[in-house]
């Protein structure tokens, strides 16, 4: 009895001097990282184009592509395109052995762009000239979509609205805190906001582009029709 009391407490004593866990010092696994775009080459750097859809309707009337406009003007903010860029000037309409866009990969992108002239004109004029695929320049331009966060208050309109163009500007970096000021120009025609033209790395980060911003609207004020027909 005495034999069975001391092994038993010889036991207690190892598992008492055993090192316990430190739960404070376990290793948290690392957050996964964003997966990386494909890099497209020949070129400087992107401007994302984000086109008012109701200005493009009503600016454009009777001419405006029916496939975006019609029933009304039923999208806010859409995607005009991805465009390589130089840090002045930019190519466009690149050799291509690959012109045209299936039908199957223009209904993938109607949620982005609602127009399959738009997409193949974009293809044709910019996506030929980033050195990539028709398949990851697509795919480029949706992961650069996906960073924008849209302001709140432009996700629909329900009537016309008069603003300075740095009200529309100011809300996008209030919406987007890690882009810079100087990465994001708003443009106009005589009357109506036309778009948003943000620039990004060939990795998707936002830059600078003195050269963009100098393009931008010098209006005073300007009107954003309302979304109409959703």
């Amino acid at each position: 009895m005495w034999a069975r009391a001391f092994a038993a407490a010889a036991l207690f004593a190892l598992a008492a001097c055993a090192p316990s866990e430190d739960k404070s010092s376990k290793t948290t696994p690392a957050p996964a990282t964003e997966a990386a775009v494909p890099r497209g080459e020949g070129f400087d750097f992107y401007v994302l184009s984000l086109s008012w859809s109701p200005s493009y309707c009503e600016a454009e009337g009777e001419q405006a592509n029916g496939q975006q406009c019609r029933a009304g003007r039923p999208y806010a903010f859409v995607v005009h395109g991805l465009w390589p860029q130089y840090e002045r000037g930019y190519p466009e309409n690149c050799p291509t052995d690959n012109s045209d866009v299936s039908n199957d990969k223009l209904r993938g992108l109607y949620d982005l762009m609602p127009s399959a002239g738009l997409i193949r004109h974009q293809w044709r004029k910019h996506g030929t000239c980033t050195g990539l695929s028709q398949d990851d320049y697509f795919k480029v331009l949706r992961a650069a979509r996906q960073k924008i966060e849209i302001p709140a208050e432009f996700n629909r309109l329900d009537a016309y609205r008069t603003l300075a163009p740095d009200q529309a500007e100011r809300a996008f970096l209030q919406s987007n805190p890690v882009m810079p000021a100087d990465s994001v120009a708003v443009t106009c025609d005589r009357r109506y906001l036309r778009e948003v033209r943000i620039c990004m790395t060939k990795d998707l980060g936002f830059r600078a582009c003195p050269e963009i911003d100098r393009r931008s609207c010098r209006l005073d004020k300007v009107v954003m029709p309302p979304v109409r027909g959703r």
